[in-house]
This record gives structure tokens, C-alpha cells and sequence, in this order.
């Protein structure tokens, strides 16, 4: 272990809640990053410190955690390239983690094929109106009305809002179940880790280390 100077600062984290947190921990203690307060599920600290190690670990919604990175109160963030694209913020991104696996698409009911073949004016409803821009704009070269939606966007199509959704889809169930299907892929998504980019010049040698030490892990 490197004699930790007082000088030394904390190398914080902030991991996007849920799932994606989960897994991230599991991989980092398998490098010998642990975080015992973390597993107290009564604990109402919203910050986890190991002191020994000099490291902060935070809990974060998806979307604002390139936010805390960008800005600096993260050193290092884990969210889903999803999140990455839609935010766009100023950060490096440094690694693919290898789960979370998923594919951002655009769904609908099958008669919706045909509007998207003849790139017809559409209404889109989705959590991620930069991704949905982006795809219809600058890749289809297709106009489309979009429509910003937070809860369940299989919805959209089924109440008559949008002709279709942009959405991540893992195992298609829901869609199936709703009488949607994957009407087109834009990209995979999955976990990534980025970095501050100030933060990867300052601790350059901390960072650089972990990640050598995850990419051996994979």
C-alpha cells in the first residue's frame, strides 16, 4: 500500500443508483476498493468514506452524474452511455465496463415501419431528446416532432401521443407485451466510466492505476 501523504486528497466517486451501482462496487472491491459503510442498508449518509484509502463514494441519479463530474465534485463517475450522450457534458470518457449491456432503439407498433421508411413527418416521444435529435436529424435526415416524456414512454404510440419512441431496450418483453417492437437500432449502450478532466491531469497516476487495474479484472 502507497504511504498516503496528508496532502493526499480523496479520489471520489459518484455511481449512478440502482443496478449500475451494485455492479460497480462488486468490481471495485475486487481490486481491493472497499467501502464497509455502503453496506449498511439503514445508513442515511448520503457520502461513504474510506479514510485508509482516501476515497469518497456518492449516489447519484443517472442523468446528474457527468454533471458532478464535469463540474469537479466527482473525480470519477459510472453512469450508462445513454446518459453520457444525452447529457453531453465535458468529461473524458476512460473505460467501458462490460455491463449494463443494452441497444438504444427506436420502437413502435409494425404499421410504423412504413413511416419510417418513407421518412415521414412523426411525432417521437422519449426520455432522450438529444439522442432522438441527433438520430432523425443528423443520421436519417428525417424532420420529426419530438416529445420529451419521463415515466413510461411505451405509452407514447399506445395512447395515440407519438407515432413512435426512442428508448433502451434489453430484453423486449415490455415492448412485446405492449404490441411494440424494435422498429430500428441506433447504438449499444452500456456501463462507461468517465473522469473529470482536470482531476485525470492531478491524480494522473491514481487514475491511471485503477483503471489498469479494472481492465485486468475484465
Amino acid at each position: 500500500m502507497d504511504n498516503v501523504t496528508n496532502e493526499e486528497r480523496y479520489l471520489t466517486f459518484a455511481l449512478g443508483k440502482g443496478r449500475l451501482a451494485s455492479k460497480t462496487l462488486e468490481l471495485l472491491e475486487k481490486i481491493g476498493i472497499t467501502c464497509e459503510e455502503m453496506k449498511d442498508k439503514d445508513s442515511r449518509k448520503l457520502i461513504f468514506v474510506n479514510e485508509e484509502q482516501k476515497i469518497k463514494i456518492f449516489l447519484a441519479k443517472g442523468p446528474d452524474v457527468p454533471t458532478y463530474v464535469e463540474y469537479g465534485a466527482a473525480d470519477i463517475g459510472v453512469v450508462g452511455s445513454d446518459t453520457i450522450m444525452e447529457e453531453n457534458r465535458r468529461v473524458y470518457e476512460v473505460l467501458d465496463l462490460g455491463f449494463g449491456n443494452c441497444r438504444m432503439c427506436v420502437c413502435g407498433p409494425a404499421e410504423s415501419k412504413e413511416l419510417l421508411r418513407h421518412r415521414e413527418m412523426i411525432r417521437v416521444a422519449s426520455k432522450y431528446p438529444k439522442i432522438a435529435k441527433d438520430y432523425f436529424y443528423n443520421q436519417k435526415h428525417q424532420t420529426v416532432d419530438i416529445i420529451k416524456l419521463n415515466g413510461s414512454v411505451e405509452l407514447g404510440p399506445i395512447v395515440g401521443l407519438s407515432d413512435v419512441i426512442v428508448d433502451i431496450v434489453e430484453t423486449g418483453s415490455t415492448l412485446r407485451e405492449n404490441g411494440l417492437e424494435v422498429l430500428e437500432e441506433i447504438c449499444p449502450v452500456s456501463a462507461r466510466m468517465i473522469v473529470n478532466q482536470v482531476s485525470l491531469k492531478m491524480e494522473a497516476d491514481r487514475i491511471k492505476k485503477l483503471l489498469q487495474a479494472l481492465k485486468e479484472k475484465e
